[in-house]
């Protein structure tokens, strides 16, 4: 985490604008320093020659990046490559006269100057070029981390609406079972009440973390299938067994939530048969998570408008969560029968 946190800062510092520009000409700056050490030059010689070259690079780059590219690039293509060539055309001459004028006394340096004109004006074309290079892959990567923190921003509200909410036909029946079996004074009320407690809780104060105890979520799972037996026909087959070790294991909070919702929503409460399941296993070996929830499916159609859809994220945003939370670390499946409709969750736990 803490490394982590460093790259974050590290990150965010190279973005920094004036950052990235001082890195850009440090950089030129060294290879142009380099060079002309290379060709035997002394140091004051070949420093007052750079500095004088990467003014002139600066003039084109800035002219590019202010000017070019915001009213040309993106509209005129080809006008834009004319403009550069052009821009770079007329300051090459001024170039190699403010190096010529400079070197007043050396003869010789003057005469290969006015020889090497078009590798001067070679140099500030791949410059000017550079600059749009680096430009255009800034903003495309600008773009992607916009786009990111978007999506992210979509997917905590999304956590955070369904945190914060409880699925109103579950919430009512639940209530009205409770109801009932208070009237009865049944022993099983207080116990009833213990576990729908329970989830409000997780759901409003134990989920703010980015990543929650296995265990909490398969007691959410518990309380939740314990509340669903109360109002399901007793004929309905509801189960949840699990398998390995789970003391340690982190996952994300309400991670089931959506597959658990969805196949009460959509399998047993549209079952108009009676009966019908709903299997849920949970495997853990070390990192390596496996979650599969199997419902069955009405044999009648039911007309969509009795039936409508409330509460929980849908399929889409759910792959988009996971995504996100564990990106190139987890495989969902799922399986649409005739009968049976069943969803598998392999996910590393990192």
């Amino acid at each position: 985490m803490k490394s982590r946190n460093f790259l974050d800062r590290i990150y965010r510092f190279l973005n920094l604008r004036p950052v990235y520009h001082a890195l850009f000409w440090l950089v030129l700056f060294g290879v142009m320093m380099l060079d002309g050490l290379q060709k035997g030059n002394n140091w004051w010689f070949t420093i007052s020659n750079e500095l004088i070259g990467l003014f002139f690079y600066a003039i084109l780059v800035y002219f590019n990046l202010y000017f070019l590219i915001p009213n040309y690039l993106a509209r005129h293509v080809l006008s834009y490559f004319g403009m550069v060539i052009l821009s770079c055309a007329l300051i090459t001459p001024i170039e190699v006269l403010t190096l010529y004028l400079k070197l007043f006394n050396l003869p010789v340096y003057r005469n290969h100057l006015v020889d090497e004109q078009f590798d001067f004006f070679l140099g500030n074309l791949f410059v000017i070029l550079l600059s749009t290079m680096m430009r255009l892959v800034m903003d495309w990567w600008r773009y992607q981390n916009e786009k990111q923190m978007l999506l992210t921003q979509t997917i905590q509200s999304e956590l955070r609406f369904l945190k914060s909410q409880i699925n109103p036909h579950f919430l009512f029946n639940t209530l009205n079972n409770l109801y009932a079996l208070t009237l009865k004074k049944s022993d099983q009320a207080p116990e009833i009440v213990l576990k729908l407690s329970e989830i409000m809780r997780y759901m409003l104060y134990e989920c703010n973390e980015r990543r929650v105890l296995l265990t909490k979520e398969i007691q959410y799972i518990h309380n939740y299938l314990d509340l669903e037996r109360l109002r399901q026909p007793k004929e309905a087959d509801i189960r949840f067994t699990t398998a390995g070790a789970m003391s340690e294991q982190m996952v994300a909070p309400l991670l089931f939530v959506p597959f658990l919702e969805n196949s009460f929503k959509h399998g047993l409460n549209h079952y108009l048969q009676g009966g019908g399941f709903v299997h849920l296993h949970l495997h853990v070996q070390g990192e390596d998570l496996e979650f599969r929830i199997e419902n069955s499916k009405a044999m009648e159609s039911v007309p969509r408008q009795n039936h409508p859809r409330s509460g929980g994220i849908g399929l889409t945003n759910v792959r988009q969560r996971l995504d996100l939370l564990y990106p190139e670390n987890h495989t969902l499946t799922v399986s649409d029968e005739p009968n049976c409709y069943a969803v598998t969750l392999h996910l590393k736990m990192i």
